[in-house]
């Protein structure tokens, strides 16, 4: 029987891995499932086959921070402009997402929308004019069931299945955009030009002067998809989303709740349940049943 390549990787990289991780969760009194889960940052050992010679974001172990479902919660009364606009400018300077004058190039993880537009199938005449008037942040969903990985042909998006959260890897992102015409909600963004400055090329002298503000995270070719990731590499050293920390920062100096609040979906105990407790929320076209883990407090 032929044995293809990525099949024959993934058969040795497990045997490898399994022979090796027995000894060592027997001296620590763990399972070997476990001291694996642990040595690989929160990723199954086929996801880490998978993506074994360039890591995705989020695949470095540390002091990281875990749950078995993440989720966020947009308390949309506590925002306004200066906290929406916050959020946009921390996530997209800690990415190294560009600004592109251009709307057709335009680049986005985080952006607000208007009520109309976030929740077209809830509208009627008697919605709250205040509603419509406040700044309503929009990003990935990370959805439970999320149609962007089914149509991937290169599996380079995928949903990680220790916390769920929906994962790109940039390399093996071949621009087909299948991803993007499948997401129902437009969170996905295609690099038309070079984002950021190499020597050479014509289209990249716009950006002259300009630098990545954040070295150590990896910038994007041309001819690939990104979206928001959850903030997957900042979960892997302890830290929690970015915009989620500064939306809390500025929360607190107004006297307000928090505007976003992140956390396990599967805890009972922890805040993003506690939140879904207390208020009314809703979630983005949950009638396409891809179960969206970003809910809205209106």
């Amino acid at each position: 029987m032929a044995v293809n390549r990525r099949k024959f990787l993934k058969i040795g990289g497990a045997s490898i891995l399994a022979f090796g991780a027995k000894p060592a969760a027997d001296a620590l009194g763990i399972s070997p499932t476990e001291w694996l889960d642990e040595k690989l940052g929160g990723f199954t050992i086929p996801e880490t086959l998978l993506h074994l010679f360039r890591k995705p974001a989020g695949s470095v172990a540390g002091e990281a921070l875990t749950a078995k479902r993440w989720a966020m919660v947009v308390n949309v009364r506590a925002l306004d402009e200066e906290i929406a606009e916050a959020c946009k400018e921390a996530c997209h300077r800690v990415h190294n997402v560009p600004e592109i004058d251009n709307p057709k190039h335009e680049i986005k993880w985080i952006w607000q929308e208007e009520y109309e537009h976030v929740f077209p199938g809830q509208q009627h005449e008697h919605v709250d004019e205040a509603l419509k008037k406040l700044p309503f942040l929009v990003m990935c969903n990370h959805c439970f069931n999320p149609p962007c990985c089914r149509v991937c042909p290169t599996k380079a998006t995928f949903k990680r299945k220790k916390d769920g959260i929906v994962l790109m890897d940039m390399h093996r992102c071949i621009g087909c955009r299948f991803c993007m015409a499948a997401c129902p909600f437009g969170a996905r963004s295609f690099n038309w030009i070079i984002p950021w400055p190499r020597a050479g090329a014509e289209e990249e002298r716009r950006f002259k002067g300009k630098e990545p503000p954040t070295p150590d995270y990896p910038t994007r070719a041309k001819g690939v998809v990104e979206k928001c990731n959850f903030c997957a590499e900042r979960l892997a050293k302890g830290q929690i989303p970015a915009c989620v920390e500064v939306s809390q920062e500025l929360c607190k100096k107004k006297g307000r709740e928090p505007a976003l609040v992140f956390g396990d979906l599967e805890d009972p105990d922890s805040e993003v349940r506690q939140l879904l407790r207390l208020h009314y929320t809703i979630r983005r076209k949950p009638e396409l049943g891809s179960h969206p883990n970003v809910y809205y407090i209106v």
